[in-house]
């Protein structure tokens, strides 16, 4: 994800199509464009200093990626957050995926996929130590790329696909922004969880999450696939606990 400083500048007509996608699409996850609203071309066209042909084509990217709906002689609207059930869904279909899929990867182990797993895990070490947003977008974005990284390890073209379709690190961050924000607009307010920030925050941030990779990281560098398969079972099941409380919160 682009800086905002990146984001406040106008897009280079060189790469106007992929910056004007990289802008509505960090104002979507960023909720600057909330949940299930409408996105006017026009407006984000001068938001933007573009014309609307990139606008569309922006969408239309967006759209694949689970982010804007088209609904015929309505137009385009975000997408709304996840729902406990849909949550529930996705990781279902992701502890059918991934725990096989660390299984393999471990079988498969490589020189080349170990040194990649090794360096994704340093990755994580050096974000920990950036400070707040910058933190929770570097964590995010690690935690992408290792879970992706793991199902390509996997070699199943099939399963890669299936992982990617489910566009899940893309939802489980807007939730996770959704409910910092509204967190912050209930404080003091009774109906929300006091300490729901602190429980969710964990998910994306606190030094436990990169336990767990460690973990399964280790485990598919010895080439164990059982205790790889293992950790990445455990570590799904935590991560559900953890968005399912945002979610059910978000619902109240």
């Amino acid at each position: 994800m682009v800086s905002k400083e990146t984001r406040n500048l106008y897009p280079r007509r060189s790469v106007l199509s992929d910056e004007t996608y990289e802008m509505i699409r960090n104002l979507i996850i960023d909720h600057e464009i909330p949940a299930g609203a409408k996105v006017n071309i026009d407006a984000l066209s001068a938001r933007l200093n573009v014309s609307p042909t990139p606008v569309r084509e922006a969408l239309a990217r967006l759209e694949s990626d689970g982010l804007i709906r088209k609904v015929a002689m309505k137009g385009y609207t975000t997408t709304d957050l996840l729902t406990v059930k849909e949550l529930n869904d996705l990781f279902q279909l992701r502890l059918l995926l991934e725990p096989w899929s660390a299984e393999q990867a471990a079988m498969q182990s490589s020189q080349i996929g170990q040194k990649a797993i090794k360096a994704e895990m340093q990755s994580a070490k050096l974000a920990l130590k950036l400070r707040d947003m910058d933190q929770v977008h570097a964590l995010t974005e690690h935690d992408a790329r290792f879970h992706a990284l793991i199902t390509e390890m996997a070699g199943n073209q099939s399963v890669i696909e299936s992982y990617q379709h489910t566009h899940c690190h893309v939802h489980l961050f807007r939730l996770y922004l959704a409910t910092k924000n509204f967190e912050a607009a209930s404080k003091g307010t009774k109906g929300f969880q006091k300490n729901l920030h602190d429980q969710i925050h964990a998910t994306l941030s606190a030094p436990a999450t990169i336990k767990e990779h460690e973990l399964i990281a280790s485990a598919i560098t010895e080439g164990n696939g059982k205790e790889a398969k293992d950790a990445m079972n455990s570590h799904l099941k935590l991560s559900l606990k953890r968005y399912s409380t945002a979610a059910r919160g978000l619902e109240k």
